[in-house]
């Protein structure tokens, strides 16, 4: 399986740019819960519902468009924003199947992009994190550890909440691209579920200084899900409403926030052939 999370427009200015690349696995890898007791019974009947509600969800959500609105901002002393650009874009997923590899791809085409008009100026380009309920899918559930933490009231439903913490050695789904370079990120975080379907409401992802030798001091994300219903569809699924994300180095600091609005079905019936030659 091979995931390409692609930058909608170029850059004029200097970027550190986030993608979430290629990860193939294939089962599920537990933390610290012993297993056949309760505990792991548990947490395994919940990743198996969540893995089916994530494989179902993908389906559904490279059916659909959105507008995507993301406002960067370089942030100053006391997290003062200096320096912010707007784009909107219609945004969309493309899956695609060839020769049995599934490709997942996003595609920005711009509706308004911010003015260019600063020079030696660092933003940071930030892409593929409405997509990070993909570690929970049956793919890439292999390279994490999940951990069955205590339940949660959010907005007034009870959740359940499992820590995710990637396994060292193993490829990661997210990277830093930057100079020409990719950088694996070693993420942890948590995930706040529904317990009865497996739909993930809420995602938070971090790193801890794994690449302070690149100058990468901190990252985080945080990414809100709500339901949504189409009216030729029974099926409830959550999709991505906010995806926020935060960098910071030695000398700087971004603010990243993605928020997707207007879904519409989208379809588009494709065939690709191999030719041998």
């Amino acid at each position: 399986m091979k995931f390409r999370a692609q930058i909608g427009r170029p850059c004029r200015r200097r970027c550190t740019t986030l993608v979430l690349p290629a990860l193939l696995v294939a089962a599920l890898c537990f933390g610290d819960t012993t297993p056949g007791s309760l505990e792991a019974q548990k947490l395994n009947d919940l990743l198996g519902r969540t893995a089916a509600q994530t494989s179902g969800f993908l389906d559904q959500f490279s059916d659909v468009k959105c507008t995507e609105q993301v406002r960067q901002e370089k942030l100053g002393k006391d997290n003062k924003v200096e320096l912010k650009d707007d784009s909107t874009y219609d945004y969309l997923v493309i899956l695609t199947n060839v020769g049995g590899e599934l490709n997942i791809s996003e595609s920005r085409i711009p509706q308004r992009e911010a003015k260019r008009d600063r020079k030696n100026t660092s933003m940071l380009l930030s892409n593929g994190f409405a997509t990070l309920f993909l570690v929970f899918h049956p793919y890439y559930a292999e390279a994490f550890r999940f951990t069955l933490f205590e339940e949660e009231i959010v907005s007034g439903r009870l959740m359940e909440r499992i820590n995710f913490e990637h396994v060292s050695g193993m490829k990661s789904p997210a990277a830093l691209a930057l100079r020409g370079r990719e950088y694996p990120l070693e993420l942890a975080g948590t995930a706040w579920i529904d317990p009865q379907t497996g739909s993930i409401t809420k995602i938070e992802a971090g790193i801890g200084d794994t690449l302070a030798d690149v100058g990468l001091k901190s990252l985080s994300s945080e990414i809100d899900f709500a339901p949504l219903k189409f009216p030729d569809s029974k099926q409830m699924y959550w999709f991505p409403t906010q995806a926020r994300v935060e960098v910071e180095t030695p000398r700087q600091r971004w603010r990243n926030l993605h928020q997707f609005t207007a879904y519409k079905k989208f379809s588009v019936s494709t065939e690709e052939q191999v030719i041998k030659r």
